[in-house]
Formats: C-alpha cells, structure tokens, sequence
C-alpha cells in the first residue's frame, strides 16, 4: 500500500498553511458554536492531519476526510482507567484536490473549513456520547445527515469567499432543506 500511497496526490506546501489556517478558524467555529471554554474542548483529544502524515491504513478513497479512534493513555499511566478516546482527523488530499480540480467554483479554504468543521462536530458528538463511534451503518447515515445540518448551520454566516459552492455542493446531505 505504501507505494500506491506515495502516488496519491498530496497537497504542497502553499496548500497545507491554507489548510493549517482555515482548520483553525473551523476549530474556532465549532468552539463559539457550542460554548465550549478551551477546556470543555477536550485538550488533546484530537489530532488534524493530512496525507503526508497519514499511515497506510489511514488512507481511504472517496470520502474528504475520516475520523478514525484511538486508544489514549497519559505516558506514566499504569491504570486501564486511564484510557481515553483520542480521534484522528484525516484530511484526504487527493479526494480533495480531485474535487477542486473538477469544480473550478469550488476553492480550498471554504471547502477545507467545511470539512474540518463536519469532523469537529463527529468528534464532538463522539466525546460527549452523542453518537456511537461504532454505530450501525443505517444509524452512522443518519447521523451524517445531522452532522451536515449543523455544519451548515455554523458556517453558513461566514464571509469567505466561494462558501456557497461549497454549500451548494454539500446540498444534498443537508437533511434541514
């Protein structure tokens, strides 16, 4: 696999502060939206990473991004009361950068910010027991539909340029329409 991964196409270095950037402002969002302090934010709970940081079994075609889970565990910890869920955003460059180059409308800031900020909300709905992690296919559907609405609820009334292709593009997983 390691060999197909390394022809996946990755985004450059121009490309990964764009990302950097707007998964900031996404996190920000998500923050504001839900009223959560900093340390109601769950810390180090979660991680945001792209294609070059991704191991094989991390990489999946189609989807923009997945959240996989990980056990945690603080390194002097010796208790298995200690463990915690640790989510890792993977960002999938080359899903992505396909998407752009065969939408021109489509920019990578906002598509990057409504990406990053559907899987913040995962992350959210797992942490606080929402939502299974390991729900039924049926019920992990149903959840994207939620998980859309409320992604477009957050970002809908940010003034960034190109966000409406975005979310025309996004349209039909909107269950709120």
């Amino acid at each position: 696999m390691l060999f197909f991964m390394n022809k996946l196409e990755k985004f450059s270095a121009d490309q990964i502060k764009i990302v950097s950037n707007t998964a900031a402002v996404a996190e920000d969002l998500v923050n504001n939206f839900y009223k959560m302090s900093q340390s109601q934010w769950f810390g180090k709970r979660y991680d945001i990473k792209t294609l070059a940081d991704l191991k094989d079994d991390e990489v999946i075609h189609g989807p923009f991004a997945q959240v996989v889970r990980y056990e945690g565990k603080k390194k002097d910890a010796t208790l298995g009361s200690s463990t915690y869920d640790f989510y890792k955003i993977c960002i999938q460059d080359h899903s992505v950068l396909s998407v752009l180059s065969q939408y021109s409308e489509i920019k990578l800031s906002p598509f990057i910010l409504y990406i990053v900020a559907h899987e913040l909300i995962h992350v959210l709905r797992f942490c606080k027991f929402f939502q299974n992690f390991d729900a039924s296919f049926h019920e992990k559907m149903e959840e994207e539909g939620r998980v859309h609405a409320q992604t477009r609820k957050i970002i809908e009334p940010v003034n960034i340029q190109g966000l409406k292709s975005v979310l025309k593009f996004y349209k039909r997983w909107d269950k709120s329409f």
